[in-house]
C-alpha cells in the first residue's frame, strides 16, 4: 500500500525554493550532492540499521559497532570514496565508535605535531587502518588542567628511549574513546623529563596492543571504564583506562615538530613555532561547532514535524483539533531553536574559513590573529554546545510524553550529544579563557593597539559606552544595524564593567576567582555577538532562490531578538535598551513567528535528513506517526511473550495470596 504524506499540505504552504535552501544549508552544490548521495547509500544498507540500538546489551551493542565500522571501511575501499565522502559515511552511520577518534584526533595530532619524517612513517599506516589510534590526554585526576597531567616520559640516554610511567592512580589515562578495547596505538600526553628536569606536557606515540593477537603489551594495563549515560547512546564507544608500568619507547616516538630531545638527552626547541599546535585545536573546535548545528537541526526537525502532526484541544463543531505548532507557546519555544540551528550552521562555515586563514598565517610566521582565533573558537565551542544540549532537551519536551520514548530519537540524541559540553574543553573553563582574552583586549585599548577580528568592535568602546538604542516601533528591530549596535553595546559594557571591577582587587588571580561568574557572562555576550554578526554577514552575500533570503532574514531576526528577550536583564542593566524597547522585541517576535509558521516544515526539510539518519518515529518525513509508534511498541523484547518471565515466581503468589510471611 502506498504511504500517504501527512505533511503534504504543510509543504505546499512553503513560500521559498526548498531545493535552493538545501544547497545553502549544505554550504555548496558540491557539498549537497555528496551528502545527499552518501546519506542515501548508508540508509539503504541493512548493516547500518540502528532502530534496535537501545535494546541491545552493552556487549552486543559494541560488537555491532565493530561490525558497522568494518563494513564501512570495506565499502569506502570498494567504492574508492574520497576523504570527504568517507567522512560523510562515518557521519551518517551515526554511531559513536573508535573511528571517530582515529580520524578526528589521532591523525590530526600526527599532522599537527609530527615532523615530516614522523608523518611519513605513521600517516600511511593510519590512513590504511593498519594501526588504529586514540588520543590519550585526559587522566583520572586531570581533564581541563592539561598542565597538571601526571603521566611521565623520562628519557634514558643509555638506551635512547623514553620510559612512559603512571606514577599514581590519578595519573591513569581515563576517558579516551577507542582506547578501552580497540586501539593499537595511542597519542599519549605526558610530562617530558630529561636529566631530572620537567619540560612540561608533550605527545608520544605508544603502541599499546600487539598487532598479532591484540593483547596488551608488557607494562600496559588497559580496559573500558564502564557504562555511560543513556541506553545505546555513547555506550557503543569503548572509552578506556590505561596505566603504564615503565613502558619503553624509542626516542623518535616523541612528536618532535615543535620541540625535540637529542640523542644525548638535550631538550631543544625546533625552528617551527610552538603556536602551530594551536592550528589543530582551531580545526577540532570548528568541527565541534559544525556538529552542534547538525545535532540541533536533527532535534528541531523531529520536534517541528511532530508539532505539525500532533493536534490537541480547540475543536469546535466537529472540526479537527488545533495543530500544536499553531500555539504561540510552542512557536515561542521551537522557532528560536530552528533559528539557532541555521545560525550555528553559518558560524560553523565561517570557522572553516578562519581555520584556513589561521593556518596560512601560521605558515608565514604571522601570529597576530592567533590569540583572537583561539579565544573565538573556544567561546563558540562553549556557546554552541551548551545551547544545543539544552535545545535537544527542549525539543524532547516540545514533543510531550511521546518525546520520552526511545523511538522518538530524542533521548538517544541527547545522551549522545551532551558529552560535547565537556570534551575538548569544559564549557565554563573555555568561557573564562575567552574572558581573560577580553580583559587583555580592554586593557590594551589605551595603548593604541587596535583590536582585531571578532573584537574589532572594542575599537569603538567610547561610543558604545554612550550610545542609545533608537528603536521607536517594533519593526525598527528588523534593522541589522540596530541589532548589531545593541549586541555590541552589551558586550562592550559587560567587558568594561568586569575590567573595572577586576582593577579593585589586589591581585588579578583573586579578582578572577571572585568575579568568575560575571566574566563568564561577559564571554557569552561576546560570543553571541559573533554568531549574530556572522548570520548578518551571511545575508549580505548573494543568495539565490525564490524567497530564500527572506526566510533567512526572518530566522536571523528571530535568533537575535529571542536572545535579547532571554537576556534582557543584561541589555536593561547595562543601559543598552529601555524597558519599552524590550517589550517591542516581544511584539516583533510574535510577528516573525507568524511569518515563519507556514514555512516551518519546508525549513526543516532543507536539512535533507533521511528517516534513517533522524532515527525518529515522531520525525518521519511522511508524518505517519501513530501507526508507526504502535508498530514500534510491539518490537520491544518485553512483548516477545504474552505472560512475562517472572509471573510464576512473583506475580502469581501475590495474586493468590501465597506469599510467605516472614517472622520478625
Amino acid at each position: 500500500m502506498e504511504e500517504v504524506d501527512h505533511l503534504a499540505h504543510e509543504r505546499s504552504m512553503a513560500q521559498f525554493d526548498v531545493e535552493t535552501m538545501k544547497i545553502v544549508w549544505a554550504g555548496s552544490q558540491h557539498a549537497f550532492e555528496v551528502s545527499d548521495r552518501i546519506s542515501r547509500l548508508v540508509a539503504s544498507d541493512p548493516v547500518f540499521r540502528k532502530d534496535d540500538r537501545t535494546m541491545l546489551s552493552r556487549k552486543d551493542l559494541f560488537k555491532n559497532t565493530l561490525r558497522k565500522s568494518a563494513h564501512a571501511w570495506k565499502r569506502i575501499i570498494e567504492l574508492r570514496l574520497t576523504d570527504e565522502e568517507a567522512s560523510r559515511v562515518r557521519f551518517f552511520i551515526d554511531e559513536p565508535g573508535f573511528m571517530d577518534l582515529h580520524w578526528g584526533m589521532f591523525i590530526p595530532a600526527i599532522k599537527g605535531q609530527g615532523t615530516e619524517e614522523q608523518q611519513k612513517k605513521w600517516l600511511p599506516l593510519a590512513y590504511k587502518m593498519q594501526i588504529i589510534g586514540c588520543y590519550a590526554q585526559t587522566e583520572l585526576g586531570h581533564g581541563s588542567n592539561v598542565q597538571g597531567l601526571e603521566t611521565t616520559a623520562t628519557f634514558d640516554p643509555k638506551t635512547d628511549e623514553f620510559i612512559i610511567h603512571s606514577p599514581t592512580l590519578t595519573s591513569s589515562k581515563w576517558w579516551p574513546g577507542g582506547l578501552g578495547k580497540v586501539s593499537t596505538h595511542a597519542m599519549v600526553y605526558a610530562r617530558l623529563m630529561t636529566d631530572g628536569q620537567d619540560h612540561g606536557v608533550h605527545g608520544f606515540i605508544v603502541q599499546i596492543r600487539s598487532l598479532d593477537d591484540h593483547s596488551p603489551l608488557p607494562g600496559i594495563t588497559i580496559g573500558d571504564i564502564g557504562m555511560k549515560f543513556g541506553n545505546g547512546a555513547y555506550n557503543s564507544m569503548d572509552n578506556g583506562v590505561l596505566r603504564f608500568d615503565r613502558v619503553r619507547i624509542h626516542r623518535d616516538h616523541m612528536m618532535m615538530r615543535v620541540s625535540q630531545v637529542t640523542r644525548e638527552g638535550k631538550f631543544m626547541q625546533s625552528d617551527v613555532p610552538r603556536q602551530l599546535v594551536y592550528g589543530t585545536m582551531v580545526y577540532v573546535r570548528q568541527t565541534i561547532v559544525s556538529d552542534a548545528s547538525s545535532a540541533l537541526s536533527r532535534a528541531v526537525c523531529i520536534a517541528t514535524r511532530y508539532s505539525a502532526v500532533r493536534r490537541q484541544f480547540g475543536s469546535q463543531d466537529g472540526e479537527p483539533e488545533t495543530q500544536v505548532i499553531d500555539y504561540k507557546t510552542q512557536q515561542n519555544r521551537l522557532f528560536p531553536l530552528l533559528a539557532s540551528a541555521y545560525a550555528f550552521r553559518f558560524v560553523g562555515e565561517w570557522l572553516k574559513w578562519l581555520y584556513t586563514d589561521v593556518t596560512q598565517r601560521l605558515e608565514a610566521n604571522d601570529f597576530s590573529t592567533l590569540p583572537e582565533a583561539h579565544a573565538c573558537t573556544a567561546g563558540l565551542k562553549s556557546l554552541t554546545t551548551t545551547a544545543t544540549a539544552d535545545g535537544i532537551e527542549e525539543c524532547r519536551k516540545l514533543c510531550g510524553g511521546h518525546g520520552y520514548l526511545c523511538s522518538s530519537g530524542l533521548p538517544e540524541l541527547f545522551a549522545v550529544y551532551i558529552p560535547a559540553c565537556t570534551y575538548e574543553g569544559d564549557n565554563i573553563v573555555l568561557l573564562l579563557q575567552v574572558a581573560r582574552f577580553l580583559m587583555k583586549t580592554v586593557a590594551q585599548l589605551g595603548s593604541g593597539k587596535k583590536p582585531v577580528g571578532t573584537t574589532s568592535y572594542m575599537g569603538q568602546v567610547e561610543q558604545l559606552m554612550q550610545c542609545q538604542c533608537d528603536v521607536q516601533r517594533a519593526e525598527d528591530w528588523l534593522k541589522p544595524s540596530v541589532i548589531l549596535n545593541a549586541f555590541q553595546a552589551r558586550a562592550a559594557r559587560m567587558s568594561v564593567a568586569c575590567a573595572q571591577n577586576l582593577s579593585k582587587f589586589s591581585s588579578p588571580e583573586e579578582g578572577v576567582a571572585e568575579l568568575s561568574a560575571d566574566l563568564a557572562e561577559a564571554a557569552v555576550a561576546h560570543c553571541q555577538l559573533i554568531v549574530v554578526t556572522k548570520f548578518i554577514e551571511k545575508l549580505q552575500q548573494d543568495i539565490p532562490g525564490m524567497g530564500v533570503k527572506e526566510q533567512l532574514e526572518a530566522l536571523c531576526n528571530i535568533y537575535a531578538l529571542s536572545l535579547i528577550h532571554k537576556y534582557q536583564g543584561d541589555f536593561l542593566a547595562n543601559g543598552c535598551i529601555t524597558s519599552k524597547q524590550a517589550s517591542l522585541v516581544s511584539v516583533q517576535l510574535r510577528s516573525l513567528y507568524s511569518q515563519v509558521r507556514p514555512n516551518a516544515i519546508a525549513l526543516v526539510d532543507a536539512f535533507n535528513y533521511t528517516d534513517h539518519f533522524l532515527g525518529s518515529v515522531l520525525g518521519r518525513y511522511d508524518g505517519n506517526v501513530y501507526p508507526k509508534l504502535y508498530e514500534e511498541a510491539w518490537k520491544d523484547p518485553l512483548n516477545d511473550s504474552v505472560v512475562p518471565d517472572g509471573y510464576h515466581e512473583y506475580i502469581k503468589p501475590m495474586l493468590k495470596q501465597q506469599l510467605r510471611t516472614a517472622r520478625l
